[in-house]
């Protein structure tokens, strides 16, 4: 019985208490490093925005002169003056193009861990497809992808080449090229 309770009291000092040994259910998640940390440096930012993402299924999306590619600081997703001004025109061109399906890519430099740089690609993205949705592009038209540091734009180890790897990119596809999607894609 004292060996028993020896080992209570080792976990509850261990655990913080008792009831925090349980599962995570419940329990409040931790909101540092979270989208709400850019909302001050970032006012387009906007919680909440949950629409349905299109398809990345069926035929490939491709660039467009037409749509400017936007960049980050180093580790930053927070969207700053001239990206804004370029992703306001980027919308607009959305806007009247709308046959289009939306992929919006991002994309790291190599600095960093495969799975930070995918997380940090996919932040990118998801904020310039919240944007877009503010700025009244139709969010069922856009979808996002991260490739992290597994497409660059350049190669070399200098921080000109890494700030152009910093990115995301406004692919197109017209939605009759996503409707050929093979038999059986249900999405």
């Amino acid at each position: 019985m004292k060996r028993f309770l020896t080992i209570t009291l080792a976990l509850a000092v261990v655990c913080g208490g008792l009831a925090s040994c349980s599962t995570t259910k419940g329990r409040k998640k931790s909101t540092k490093g979270t989208p709400a940390d850019s909302e001050a440096e970032n006012p387009a930012y906007t919680p909440g925005v949950d629409v349905t993402e299109a398809s990345i299924r069926g035929s490939e999306f491709t660039t467009t002169p037409d749509l400017a590619t936007v960049y980050f600081d180093y580790d930053s997703y927070a969207l700053k003056g001239e990206s804004l001004e370029a992703l306001k025109k980027n919308a607009e061109y959305l806007k009247t193009h709308r046959d289009l399906e939306v992929l919006v890519a991002g994309h790291c430099d190599q600095r960093g861990t495969i799975e930070y740089n995918l997380s940090l690609g996919q932040n990118r993205a998801k904020g310039v497809r919240e944007y877009y949705i503010r700025l009244g592009v139709p969010g069922k038209a856009l979808a996002t992808i991260s490739y992290g540091k597994e497409s660059p734009s350049c190669n070399e180890s200098t921080e000109d080449c890494w700030s152009r790897n910093r990115r995301a990119e406004t692919r197109v596809r017209s939605r009759t090229a996503s409707a050929a999607a093979p038999a059986g894609d249900t999405q």
